[in-house]
């Protein structure tokens, strides 16, 4: 059996990754300073490499555990790795020609942090004991740190640096005092242990019940959940378009696995506490977000108060999985796999719609700078449209139907009135997305606004490809669904 504990086959992606960056890193160095196009091309090879490797693992059956228990492979793993593998990739096609306008390349760390925080992503998303959890959640959190500062000219970008470094130490510490408790109360530090000894009954309900509650406030915080949501609109806002755009894709989707590993896997004993936490958070979220969303006149800052009330959803999803009788519900969250991983392909979409827009010497981040797009580049405007409508829930999009079946596994656990609310903020929150397509169609381009040719180019391609799945999806969305589905009932163990 203790051969068996060092598998290091099961980790070849987090390895594969980790090599690649490191050598990108070394390689970087020799590269003269007006030249990074290698380092960018070196860095899609990488991403392509180990979605090869995931993809290979995934369709052989490849699943397990090793390290002692502290690491997991599954098809959830699998699934969420490819998810944010295809995530990144996008977000480095869309940010290419944004961050060689803003001599964002020339010291070349650009990259190697991208890679390392998506491998501390992979971590997160694989680990199996709250040790590898933090690991996971504190490699990501130092890269993109370090991201969000990376012009160093931008007195605006660092100020938000320093916002994002100080509340995510601060939400660090609350999951790690609540690591130790449960620690301290179970004797495990593995998922799986935890579990066992909360059903067993031997366990400190009080300590128990205490570091749940610090966990879930460190949970919320990287979900961007309302209390814990005030770093994400400053972020967002703050940081360059393209790091945004980084922040936040791909680590949405590894922040629902670590919420999906440590409450359902490892903390599900204890539902009915975290259950009444994660109402609450996903009603201030719902109701925070789309009200404060209607007052922003920043592009940026209204995606990041969109982001906040879809998280709300998410939340509605993840506390449907367990009854009020006690039965289990995996639909419910195959329902909030599902919602992340869409929103995520339409955020992906609209910050890169704004990376395009964007140009030497200006960025399209006020709403007022889409007026009369529709003139300008009618193409560009129908991608906003699709987006918008999407995001507001509207058929025959892929945002209906993710709200329809989150709010199908609400109403079926007997959240009647939370699915209710959900609804009605939803239609208020419809608002500031019609607010952008009328700006877009109905008024007068600045006298100064270019006129934007609908020329190919590789990006143009990727964000055409980007908004036709977001279409394709919504009409056809069962294969997704079922999938998601799938992935959970062969992968958490209750």
């Amino acid at each position: 059996m203790m051969e068996n504990q060092f598998n290091f086959a099961l980790a070849l992606p987090e390895i594969t990754l980790s090599v690649l960056a490191t050598l990108i890193l070394l390689v970087d160095v020799f590269i003269p300073s007006k030249n990074r196009s290698l380092t960018y091309v070196l860095s899609l090879g990488a991403l392509v490499i180990v979605t090869l490797v995931s993809l290979y693992q995934w369709n052989a059956g490849v699943a397990g555990q090793t390290f002692y228990g502290h690491y997991v492979t599954d098809p959830l793993a699998h699934l969420m790795k490819v998810a944010s593998y295809l995530a990144v990739m996008v977000t480095l096609v869309y940010s290419r020609q944004y961050v060689i306008d803003r001599d964002m390349v020339k010291g070349g760390e650009l990259y190697s942090l991208t890679l390392f925080a998506l491998v501390g992503q992979m971590v997160m998303i694989s680990a199996s004991s709250m040790l590898t959890i933090y690991l996971g959640l504190e490699l990501m959190s130092l890269a993109l740190y370090a991201l969000v500062a990376v012009r160093r000219d931008s007195l605006v970008a660092v100020e938000s640096a320093m916002k994002y470094f100080v509340l995510g130490s601060l939400a660090s510490g609350f999951m790690l005092y609540g690591i130790s408790m449960v620690y301290g109360a179970t004797g495990h530090i593995d998922l799986a242990g935890v579990a066992e000894v909360i059903k067993s009954g031997n366990v400190s309900y009080m300590a128990m019940v205490l570091g749940t509650v610090f966990v879930v406030c460190g949970l919320a915080f990287k979900l961007g959940a309302v209390p814990f949501h005030m770093w994400l609109p400053d972020v967002y806002m703050g940081a360059p378009t393209a790091i945004t755009l980084t922040i936040g894709a791909a680590p949405k989707l590894a922040a629902l696995a670590m919420v999906l590993r440590f409450l359902i896997e490892g903390l599900h004993g204890v539902a009915e506490s975290w259950q009444q936490m994660l109402v609450i958070l996903a009603v201030l979220s719902l109701a925070i977000g789309n009200l404060t969303a209607i007052m922003q006149t920043n592009f940026k800052r209204m995606l990041a108060y969109s982001t906040i009330s879809h998280v709300g959803f998410v939340l509605l999803g993840l506390l449907s999985g367990v009854n009020a009788n006690g039965t289990l519900a995996i639909g419910a969250y195959g329902s909030a796999v599902f919602y992340m991983i869409t929103y995520v392909l339409t955020t992906l979409a609209s910050f890169g719609i704004i990376l395009l827009l964007s140009r030497q010497g200006f960025e399209c981040e006020e709403i007022s700078d889409l007026k009369g797009l529709n003139r300008r580049s009618p193409m560009m405007a129908f991608g906003v449209l699709v987006l918008m409508f999407s995001l507001a829930g509207i058929p025959p999009l892929v945002g209906f139907y993710a709200k329809l079946v989150v709010l199908q596994a609400a109403i079926a656990a007997g959240y009647l009135s939370l699915s209710i609310i959900a609804i009605l903020f939803s239609l208020i929150g419809a608002f500031y997305y019609l607010r952008v397509v009328k700006v877009m169609y109905f008024d007068e381009p600045a006298a100064d606004a270019p006129v934007i040719g609908n020329q190919l180019s590789f990006r143009s391609g990727v964000m055409s490809v980007n908004v036709l799945l977001i279409i394709l999806l919504g009409i056809l969305p069962g294969g997704l669904m079922t999938l998601c589905v799938q992935v959970i009932d062969a992968s958490l163990k209750f």
